[in-house]
C-alpha cells in the first residue's frame, strides 16, 4: 500500500474537520462568563496536549515493536510520532501560556502540570537530536528504541500531575462535566476529533516521506557500492 496516495485526501479531510471545529468554537460554544473570548483557546490547547501525549505513547509502542521485530519501519514510525509529539506539545505549551496570561496574570508558573510537560518536551527533543546523530547502523536504531521506551516514563506524570500534587492547572475530569456547559463539552469532543484527523494525516504523510527517504538512501548506498 502506497501511503502517498492517501496524502492529498487526508489533508483535505483534515482541513474540512478543522474548519467544522472552528465553527463549533466560535459560533456554537457559548462565551465563558469570567474569561470571555480568551477561554476559547482551550478548544485548541486541550486537543494539542492530548494528541501530543498519544503521539509519545506511539513512540513507546513503535520502539517496543522495533526491539521485538528489528524492522526498520517501526523505527521510522517512532521518529514520526516523536516529531509530531514535539510539535503538538510545543504548541500546547504556547497556547497554554496565552491562556495562563489571561487566567493567572502570568505567562508561566512552575505548576506541576506545566513543569512535567516542559520536561517531556525537552526529553523528546533530545530524542530527536539523538535520531539525527550519525552513530551508525542497527546499533543506533536499538539505542534510540531504548531511549524511546525510557522517555515515556514522564508521560504518565504529565497526566497525573494535577491530581498527585497541588496544582492550579484545571483538571478537565475533576468534576462532573469538568465545569463545562453541554455545548462546551460538545465543542471539546468535536475539536479533539478534528485535531485527531489532522494528527492522523500528519502521521501518514510524514511516515510515507521517511519510508521514501529510506528507499532513496538504500539505492544511493547500493550505487556507491558498485562504483
Amino acid at each position: 500500500m502506497n501511503l502517498n496516495n492517501f496524502a492529498a485526501p487526508s489533508a483535505v479531510l483534515a482541513g474540512i474537520c478543522l474548519a467544522v471545529a472552528q465553527y463549533f468554537v466560535w459560533v456554537y460554544a457559548p462565551v465563558e462568563a469570567s474569561m470571555g473570548q480568551v477561554q476559547k483557546i482551550f478548544y485548541t490547547h486541550l486537543p494539542l496536549a492530548w494528541w501530543a501525549l498519544l503521539s509519545f505513547f506511539g513512540v513507546f509502542v513503535a520502539s517496543v515493536a522495533y526491539l521485538v521485530t528489528r524492522r526498520e519501519q517501526w523505527d521510522l514510525l517512532a521518529g514520526t510520532f516523536a516529531e509530531i509529539g514535539v510539535l503538538f506539545s510545543g504548541l500546547a505549551l504556547i497556547t497554554g501560556s496565552v491562556w495562563g496570561r489571561a487566567a493567572w496574570n502570568t505567562w508561566w508558573t512552575w505548576d506541576p502540570r506545566l513543569s512535567t510537560t516542559l520536561v517531556t518536551w525537552f526529553v523528546y527533543t533530545a530524542y530527536l537530536v539523538l535520531r539525527s546523530a550519525e552513530i551508525g547502523g542497527a546499533g543506533q536504531r536499538k539505542i534510540r528504541a531504548v531511549v524511546g521506551i525510557v522517555a515515556f516514563v514522564d508521560v504518565p506524570l504529565v497526566f497525573l500531575s494535577a491530581r498527585m500534587w497541588r496544582s492550579i492547572h484545571p483538571a478537565v475530569f475533576a468534576s462532573k462535566g469538568g465545569g463545562l456547559e453541554p455545548e462546551m463539552w460538545t465543542t471539546v469532543l468535536v475539536s479533539v476529533a478534528a485535531w485527531g484527523v489532522f494528527f492522523a494525516a500528519l502521521v501518514m504523510v510524514r511516515f510515507a516521506g521517511l519510508l521514501q527517504q529510506e528507499r532513496v538512501n538504500g539505492l544511493l548506498a547500493a550505487r556507491r557500492s558498485f562504483e
